[in-house]
């Protein structure tokens, strides 16, 4: 005897209905500018680039999604043990009289404020721009980095 339940074909489409339901409630009250899609970005809802830290022995890499963005309109600060990145992903539209049809790419200001490890030293910090992504480079303070200690045998 099963103690699982029955997958019945049927059951998806309940669950793509309700679903449906759920997203043509949100598009009533709220209009298209649903908080789901100005909290994904969809619908050209406000820009928010996807970050990844990460480290390696010698520093703290943090990169910094910005497909469409110029890098002269980015602004980097360091403020405390935060990073933030601010900047301007700007809408050009299409000059030659053709209208749209949809518009999911996100546009407008963004700000990211990321907490940055004590060890991190945003005195030296770099920043490069290369194919739509935003790479910061903070070495680690020297007192963070890994360090050999010989054993002296007596």
């Amino acid at each position: 005897m099963s103690l699982l339940p029955m997958w019945r074909k049927d059951d998806r489409d309940v669950v793509g209905g309700l679903q449906k339901e759920m997203n043509r409630l949100f598009e009533d009250f709220f209009g298209s500018r649903s908080p789901l899609a100005l909290w994904s970005g969809r619908d050209g809802g406000p820009f928010m680039p996807a970050c990844d830290i990460r480290e390696t022995e010698d520093k703290v890499l943090v990169d910094a999604e910005l497909p469409g963005v110029d890098p002269k309109d980015v602004d980097i600060r360091v403020e405390g043990n935060s990073l933030i990145i601010r900047g301007e992903r700007k809408h050009e539209e299409e000059k030659k009289g053709k209208g749209w049809h949809r518009v999911e790419r996100s546009f407008g200001l963004f700000e990211r404020q990321l907490e940055l490890p004590e060890y991190a030293d945003a005195t030296k910090c770099e920043a490069t721009y290369k194919n739509g992504v935003l790479t910061i480079e903070l070495p680690k303070k020297p007192e963070a980095k890994p360090r050999s200690i010989k054993v002296n045998v007596k």
